[in-house]
């Protein structure tokens, strides 16, 4: 393939329309490796004891809506205004109320509403969590562990990683401060495989704090770099890393 055509694919693949948190277009292009745990199968087993939910961040609800027998009592909350149309339409049906609210800063709920929160990289205000789970509850979270997570994919573009507090030891510390028991803790590192160019591209594009400003337009030439890199070697692997918490507040 030419590089002009190279250069057209990937304005295609940039151009994409991405909803939810989706990024089934780009995986036959992509090998991920997985963490050692099962973030669904251990959400299940809390959810079975649970009658009150709230689950933060929930993109367009996949994960939620895949995790099943959800209490009567179940909210999530969603910031960025497309999805949250689209976690209503997908959550509608297992009776789940979808709200609009920046989880970073105040949830939108009183005091002890909930017996288990649900957190599948989404952002963390632990002071907040604690206010709206009930004595005993439960918190679950699978989080990017942004120390690690895609940080020499970042550099070939020369950007700086954000929010490398986001790790398993800070978030420890952070909870057990607020009397959170942690009753599992787990951390990992992994590998990502990209079998082409405009899969980084599509990555890129919709995980928009990893490069800023990201578009193919702009980083054209380091986009050039990284193809001779690939035609030498037939791929790019890059690290990720993951961390997992779940915890009980006391």
């Amino acid at each position: 393939m030419s590089r002009q055509n190279l250069i057209n694919q990937w304005v295609k693949d940039e151009k994409v329309k991405f909803e939810g948190w989706n990024f089934s277009y780009i995986s036959k292009r992509v090998k991920k490796d997985s963490p050692p745990w099962n973030y669904k199968k251990l959400a299940r087993k809390q959810v079975k004891k649970s009658l009150s939910l709230l689950d933060i961040d929930t993109g367009g609800g996949e994960v939620l809506l895949s995790i099943s027998n959800l209490p009567n009592k179940s909210f999530a909350v969603e910031n960025y205004s497309p999805n949250v149309l689209i976690a209503r339409r997908n959550l509608k049906k297992a009776g789940v109320k979808v709200i609009r609210a920046n989880s970073a800063h105040k949830l939108p709920f009183k005091d002890r509403t909930f017996d288990l929160i649900l957190n599948r990289h989404g952002a963390i205000n632990a002071k907040e969590i604690y206010r709206v789970l009930k004595q005993g509850g439960i918190f679950l979270t699978q989080q990017v562990d942004a120390k690690v997570n895609l940080i020499d994919l970042i550099k070939e573009f020369k950007a700086k990683p954000k929010w490398t507090f986001n790790n398993l030891a800070y978030r420890k510390k952070e909870l057990i401060k607020l009397n959170f028991k942690i009753i599992k803790s787990n951390e990992w590192k992994g590998k990502i495989i990209f079998k082409d160019i405009g899969a980084v591209v599509f990555m890129l594009k919709n995980i928009p704090w990893l490069v800023d400003n990201f578009s193919v337009k702009t980083h054209l030439e380091y986009l050039k770099r990284l193809q001779r890199k690939f035609e030498k070697k037939g791929r790019l692997i890059y690290t990720v890393g993951n961390f997992l918490i779940l915890a009980r507040k006391t």
